[in-house]
């Protein structure tokens, strides 16, 4: 085993409960803006919340819920998008001493009702009629559930008048009661297998990375003698999303909040809120490049722009060469480039982000080295970390001044990571969670290293203690003739390509890799438009299927350079629509649910596999040496 400990834990500020800081920040610095709200009167303007006011707000909440019975150790679950709403009710129930259950709002009836059962939930908010409309429909088989409260109907105003007579020392005492180590967050894992496992979040373990990473990078967030700002968009409903919200509320951060997460409503919110500091998950900074190219390509500066991209990385490169001790930097030539460019493409694209953030962090899963480079070189730095549910969040980040492009940098002080003889990455620090609720085993599995949480994750520590995410224990796949292959790194190099949304790497018991490709629906939609005259419709189809079908075999082949032949895609299949959401083939946190899509398309994968042995000689002895080409099967 590799161990590495870095440094003693950063001093944690936490006596208390979660809410604590809210009310901490009103007493401070009453008039200090903490959330901004867009206004009624023009959507595009944003209007601030002082710490005063949120306390208050919060308080008066916290007294209807006393007012409704909820009680310090009662389970309440939001089901709810990522609003002001959630951080008040969040702030409210941790206030009197209640328990948190994030559920993702677009969650399936059975898993509505697994996770209200299984956390036994005493109520339960939602945002809108349909929500109301799942949860009655599973409300017989949940007896502790007493109360549905639905945000669009007014929800935080009823109970704000609800509890109108109860006393405010009556909210402060419970407030005071709430120690660091009571569970503050029931929050359910992805369930990319399986159920999902409800990890219980202590106050103490949530608080823990905020305040590590506020006290080492927190001034990063905003220049110097600016409030840093964060637009808040990933669900709440996952430890992520949660994290966010703990830094900006403990860290004085004013952030806003944005519930559609599709392209055009984010891009308006970042476009008026502008925030100083950006984060979000791989796929969201794979989709803002694809659409700064496709937007370049529209204009007819798709070559400029793919000049700007290269030399973007080349100039990070040569940067992370320089502060690593490697080389001597970017040469004369290369900071002329550069800086040609930033006038010319370079501060148009930050201006798309809002023109104000130059930091940003990735979580979820890793970010390509390429495209982590790509947005250091643009004047965007993104700190690849990593992090899990079972650890409240985040564990490792890149150290300032020694950043490491296509690693998730070092363990945050106080954490201490292991790499296990087969890989797995171990985890022992403050973070670390409480227990599975109701599932004793599963605690006893997962902390089975002597108290060292076993991630599932696999990785590798370098010799200054840098890590880097190889994939999951559990998705690695191995094909008939013993190769073993992990998948994320075929599928992180496949993605890269515009035309690619989404990619899942497949061939266990098979006799070599294959792949189930979803195409990017705008991306696709622009690349049709130019590839072929409208003159030239009769033959378009068939024009489009063979150009489509070359451009795909050229990203399979770019990204089987990077493997070993036998690690190697050898058949894919292009899929109708992607994975999503509401198919359940998607978690909350966008991870894909791999052995849902396998049992969903075993009939295609048959096929993939069927079409691509058709015709083989009958005398074959070794299978796997016929399977040589990389073939396709279109859907």
């Amino acid at each position: 085993m590799r161990d590495f400990a870095l440094a003693p834990p950063a001093t944690s500020h936490l006596t208390g409960g979660l809410a604590d800081s809210v009310f901490d920040t009103a007493a401070r610095n009453p008039t200090q803006p903490v959330i901004a709200r867009r206004s009624d009167v023009s959507p595009a303007d944003w209007e601030e919340v002082t710490a005063v006011e949120l306390r208050d707000e919060v308080m008066d909440v916290a007294k209807g819920l006393v007012a409704s019975g909820i009680s310090p150790g009662h389970r309440v679950a939001i089901m709810a998008r990522t609003r002001y709403e959630w951080t008040v009710l969040g702030l409210a129930l941790w206030a009197v001493g209640a328990e948190v259950v994030p559920i993702h709002p677009t969650s399936s009836r059975d898993q509505v009702e697994w996770m209200l059962r299984d956390a036994g939930c005493v109520a339960v908010v939602v945002e809108d009629e349909q929500a109301v409309m799942t949860v009655g429909s599973v409300c017989a088989a949940l007896p502790r559930l007493r109360h549905v409260w639905q945000l669009d109907a007014g929800a935080l105003a009823q109970l704000v008048q609800r509890g109108e007579f109860i006393p405010l020392a009556t909210v402060e005492s419970l407030r005071r009661i709430v120690l660091p180590d009571s569970t503050a967050v029931v929050a359910y894992t992805s369930g990319t297998t399986g159920r999902p496992l409800g990890c219980a979040l202590s106050h103490r373990g949530l608080a823990s990375p905020c305040d590590t990473l506020l006290e080492g990078w927190g001034h990063t967030a905003a220049p110097p003698g600016e409030q840093g700002s964060v637009l808040a968009f990933l669900p709440f409903s996952h430890v992520y999303g949660l994290m966010i919200q703990g830094m900006c509320l403990r860290g004085g951060l004013l952030m806003a909040h944005e519930p559609d997460l599709s392209a055009e409503a984010l891009s308006a919110a970042l476009r008026t809120f502008r925030p100083t500091y950006f984060y979000g998950v791989p796929s969201v900074f794979e989709r803002i490049y694809k659409t700064f190219l496709r937007t370049a390509q529209q204009a007819g500066r798709g070559a400029l722009f793919e000049r700007a991209a290269e030399t973007a990385r080349d100039f990070a490169a040569a940067c992370e060469r320089h502060r690593l001790g490697e080389g001597p930097g970017p040469g004369f030539d290369l900071r002329l480039q550069h800086a040609l460019y930033e006038r010319t493409v370079y501060r148009k694209l930050r201006g798309a982000l809002g023109g104000r953030a130059r930091r940003a962090t990735s979580g979820g899963s890793s970010l390509n080295r390429e495209l982590s480079l790509f947005y250091e070189g643009i004047g965007i730095y993104v700190h690849d970390g990593y992090g899990l549910t079972e650890t409240s969040g985040g564990v490792t980040m890149q150290p300032l001044g020694r950043e490491k492009s296509g690693t998730v940098g070092q363990a945050l002080p106080g954490t201490d990571l292991r790499v296990a003889d087969d890989g797995e990455i171990l985890v022992r620090g403050p973070s670390v969670f409480q227990g599975y609720v109701g599932d004793d085993a599963a605690t006893r599995a997962a902390l089975a290293h002597n108290g060292w949480l076993a991630t599932g994750d696999l990785g590798r520590l370098d010799s200054e203690g840098y890590l880097t995410i190889t994939g999951r224990k559990k998705d690695v796949i191995i094909t008939n003739s013993g190769k073993s292959v992990a998948p994320a790194g075929l599928e992180h190099r496949l993605r890269m390509h515009p035309l690619i949304h989404q990619a899942v790497v497949v061939g266990d018991n098979r006799p070599c890799v294959g792949a189930l490709i979803t195409l990017d629906p705008e991306f696709l939609a622009h690349w049709r438009a130019g590839l072929a005259p409208a003159s030239d419709a009769p033959n378009r189809e068939a024009r489009e299927e063979n150009a489509l079908r070359e451009e795909i075999t050229r990203a399979v082949a770019a990204a089987n350079s990077a493997v070993s032949r036998a690690e190697s895609i050898r058949v894919f299949r292009i899929l109708a629509e992607p994975f999503d959401l509401a198919s359940g083939l998607l978690t909350p946190s966008m991870k894909l649910r791999r052995d849902l899509i396998v049992q969903t398309y075993a009939l295609e994968i048959d096929a993939m596999y069927q079409a691509r042995s058709r015709g083989r000689s009958q005398g074959v002895v070794d299978e796997s040496a016929s399977w040589d080409e990389a073939d396709n099967v279109f859907r």
